[in-house]
């Protein structure tokens, strides 16, 4: 059968540019590229104990059998998602099978024809695709720019709009965070105008993110926190007031039209929050990130300044940030090249993942590995 000529000159088009995806295999690299950052996902206790909760709540099926609004709605939804809005203090927790469809489900339904959405140019693919399959007007700012964001609010602004702010509390491939009491503020001197904030980054890493840190919930419009990553397993909540639960449930197509989680993975939700609130995987971690910005000083390397799990060294070309990502690789350690078109041309970067279970020592011996190879 013949493959589509257009189709075949787009992958032609990536191997020229040495940008061509390729799924990877399983390894035994010490860790420096997984989302897992307080090592939940490998966690035999809590894989014990999702087992047993489900043994005692006699809950042995494999499925959900259906969409939520048909069969699919098993009681472990209920308890998680009250579970979850207790614990980030917010009206209800709607949990989706992962924060792709949370992200699609929210930004395709909630603004409307005439609204307008602000985003951050570095904004997750996620997110810009729930917009791109909603009817509101889209701009972009310039990142983490908050002038830039009050420019567009008072050029755009009329009482009439509905406007929709949205950023990332920790961008996933720059690890860095925005203003976001300054945001708050901002928001707050705008009539109907709303903030949005994606925590996939920061749920676990900064304990139940960084918008409770900063005690931000309450001029938070809605919250998209997943689980796939701190929280070492899978699915995603939005976090808002009782009436955007209800209209999400009934506008929301990814949440409607898709078959619910398991209650094996509510249930591992369930448990993965319980250990959240006392494991001391947290505290390593941060010890870790403080420890990698002071190696990482003491050696001179350039760094994308961050304070989360997500380190970034820009190295630009795609051909040259794979080559010293595969000296490292050669050398024990997993860590990934980010390539354009992921990352603007010429901000092609090294991202380094950091986890509570990466000892002091390899956080050094890779540092000085890198410098190594980047002034080689």
């Amino acid at each position: 059968m013949q493959f589509p000529k257009k189709l075949q000159q787009k992958i032609s088009q990536r191997v020229a540019q040495n940008s061509l995806r390729k799924l990877g295999k399983e390894n035994s690299l010490i860790d420096f590229s997984s989302n897992d950052y307080l090592g939940f996902a490998k966690s035999e206790v809590i894989f014990n104990k999702t087992h047993q909760f489900l043994v005692d709540n006699n809950s042995k099926i494999n499925g959900a059998t259906g969409s939520r609004l048909l069969s699919g709605n098993h009681k472990p939804y209920t308890e998680v998602e009250k579970q979850l809005a207790k614990l980030h203090n917010s009206e209800t927790a709607l949990v989706f099978n992962s924060g792709y469809d949370a992200n699609i489900g929210f930004f395709a339904s909630v603004p409307q024809r005439g609204d307008i959405i602000l985003y951050d140019e570095f904004i997750h693919a996620s997110i810009r695709d729930g917009i791109q399959l909603s009817n509101a007007k889209s701009f972009k700012f310039k990142h983490n720019d908050l002038t830039h964001l009050e420019e567009l609010l008072k050029r755009v602004h009329h009482n009439d709009l509905e406007i929709y702010v949205v950023t990332e509390s920790v961008f996933s491939m720059d690890g860095d965070s925005p203003d976001l009491i300054a945001i708050s503020q901002l928001i707050n001197k705008q009539t109907n105008t709303h903030l949005v904030i994606d925590e996939a980054h920061a749920l676990g890493v900064f304990s139940f993110g960084l918008i409770q840190k900063l005690q931000l919930e309450n001029v938070v419009f809605a919250r998209i926190i997943t689980f796939g990553k701190g929280l070492g397993c899978h699915g995603a909540a939005i976090l808002g007031s009782e009436q955007l639960q209800q209209y999400l449930v009934n506008f929301a197509r990814s949440f409607i039209y898709t078959t619910g989680l398991s209650p094996h993975a509510l249930a591992t939700i369930k448990i993965a929050y319980e250990e959240l609130t006392f494991s001391n995987s947290l505290q390593k971690l941060q010890e870790n990130i403080q420890h990698f910005i002071s190696e990482s000083n003491r050696l001179q390397l350039s760094f994308i300044e961050s304070s989360s799990a997500i380190h970034c060294c820009v190295i630009s070309g795609n051909e040259r940030v794979k080559n010293i990502a595969l000296q490292l690789q050669k050398s024990g350690f997993e860590v990934k090249p980010i390539l354009s078109p992921t990352v603007p041309l010429n901000q092609e970067r090294l991202r380094f993942c950091l986890h509570a279970y990466n000892s002091k020592e390899e956080i050094t011996d890779v540092l000085e590995k890198l410098a190594t190879f980047v002034t080689s």
